[in-house]
């Protein structure tokens, strides 16, 4: 019975039970979306502060603001050279086992054409320029109210500058946010307790309003893509962990409670305050956590990009067009815009997805009605990608910078003490 109290266990139960309810009970998946989102909110209830006060406190407490520079410049070389591989990953992928072939393209529904429609419009109204500018907030409440990630970091990293520069007469403020900080991760600790029922309901929304015909029908490409997620977390990633020696496996059961509420709740976000905690708790610096993280969530989506990639080639084998290496990699060139330009946009895949098809003008932009079905099951494998792909650039970069301490890493983390001789 005791393992019935750890959280790991109840969550997969709660996954378990879902996945049953959402079968047997299909009728129940509107009550069960309330559940999993009000979870979601709880969460992002607290996002924005935790980010705030983390990266303020982080760079208050550095000893020099050129190294807070010189990891965020390293944090986005890293995003891109890695999203750019799980791009190219994702188009070789789709090429090698063709998931699109033999595909029924006439299977979508009425209503799922009408939703194309939507993004279509959506993404001929997305301005890149306006994207970047849009990183300034114009009012730094409304970044909080809306949780702006993005935003809410840019005014963060202004704030904790304009504190270091106090010097001495910062100090009484860092101390309170210190304060105020630790209640917002107690409110962290409470909301995390109720994830099994968020699990729960997720997975009970998923199956009642998809069903498991939907796998089927689609079944290829959700297996596709699922390899490789799989082979980009254990042989590109992990090739990563090998030469900064960092156990991959031991990271990964680390936060495996991390996963398992981002299965169930299908948003890499619902363990955003959560994964900032451990990684700081493993030894990581404030300002590396503060910094990695939150524009990892905009910057470093390995498993969308992946999917984008895959998608746009599923959906030229569906319709027979064959694209030429020219083509393909212009399409590689587009997706390496448009994937960051959506960043934190409400159903930005979709949005990415048609303002890529309509730059390239080869592939009907219709065709994305064929997706609706299968994409609430591959969005739990792309946030899972995801928040693995951010844990991994947080170490990386903190151990780059000799700012881990790799002694409580390794008693954390990989559970070894050390020996006084």
């Amino acid at each position: 019975m005791k393992y019935l109290k750890s959280l790991y266990v109840q969550v997969i139960i709660g996954i378990i039970l879902g996945i049953i309810a959402g079968w047997q009970f299909p009728g129940f998946n509107e009550t069960a979306k309330l559940i999993s989102e009000t979870f979601i909110n709880m969460i992002k209830m607290v996002i924005a502060p935790v980010i705030f006060f983390t990266i303020v406190l982080g760079i208050a407490g550095a000893g020099d603001m050129k190294k807070v520079g010189r990891v965020g410049l390293k944090a986005f070389i890293y995003f891109e050279v890695v999203t750019t591989l799980a791009l190219v990953i994702g188009l070789v992928t789709a090429n090698l086992v063709k998931p699109g072939a033999n595909v029924a393209v006439n299977t979508a529904s009425d209503a799922s054409k009408a939703k194309v429609a939507e993004y279509v419009s959506e993404s001929q109204h997305m301005d890149w320029g306006k994207f970047f500018s849009h990183i300034v907030p114009h009012n730094v409440v409304e970044a909080f109210s809306t949780g702006d990630i993005l935003q809410v970091l840019f005014f963060s990293i202004l704030f904790g500058v304009g504190l270091k520069m106090l010097g001495e007469k910062g100090h009484s403020l860092t101390g309170t946010f210190e304060k105020i900080n630790q209640v917002l991760f107690n409110i962290l600790k409470i909301v995390m307790k109720l994830s099994p029922i968020a699990a729960f309901g997720g997975m009970a929304f998923t199956i009642g309003k998809y069903g498991f015909g939907t796998i089927i029908a689609l079944g290829k490409l959700l297996l596709t893509f699922y390899l490789t997620g799989f082979l980009f977390i254990f042989v590109v990633l992990n090739l990563v962990c090998i030469y900064y020696k960092i156990n991959l496996w031991k990271l990964l059961g680390y936060i495996k409670e991390e996963l398992l509420i981002v299965l169930g709740a299908s948003s890499s976000e619902a363990a955003l305050p959560s994964i900032m905690q451990k990684l700081t708790a493993a030894g990581c610096e404030k300002e590396v956590v503060g910094l990695v993280i939150p524009t990892g969530y905009s910057f470093n989506l390995d498993g969308t990009t992946i999917y984008l990639s895959m998608a746009t080639i599923f959906l030229a084998q569906a319709f027979n067009i064959p694209l030429s290496l020219g083509q393909q990699l212009t399409i590689l060139g587009i997706l390496l815009l448009t994937s960051k330009g959506a960043a934190g946009v409400t159903g930005s895949g979709f949005i990415v997805l048609a303002s890529t098809l309509t730059a390239m003008k080869v592939i009907p932009l219709e065709g994305l009605a064929l997706l609706f079905g299968v994409d609430r099951f591959m969005s739990e494998g792309r946030a899972i990608v995801n928040i693995i792909g951010n844990t991994i650039a947080t170490v990386v970069i903190a151990k780059s910078e000799n700012e881990i301490d790799m002694e409580r890493y390794r008693m954390v983390v990989e559970k070894k003490t050390t020996r006084l001789i």
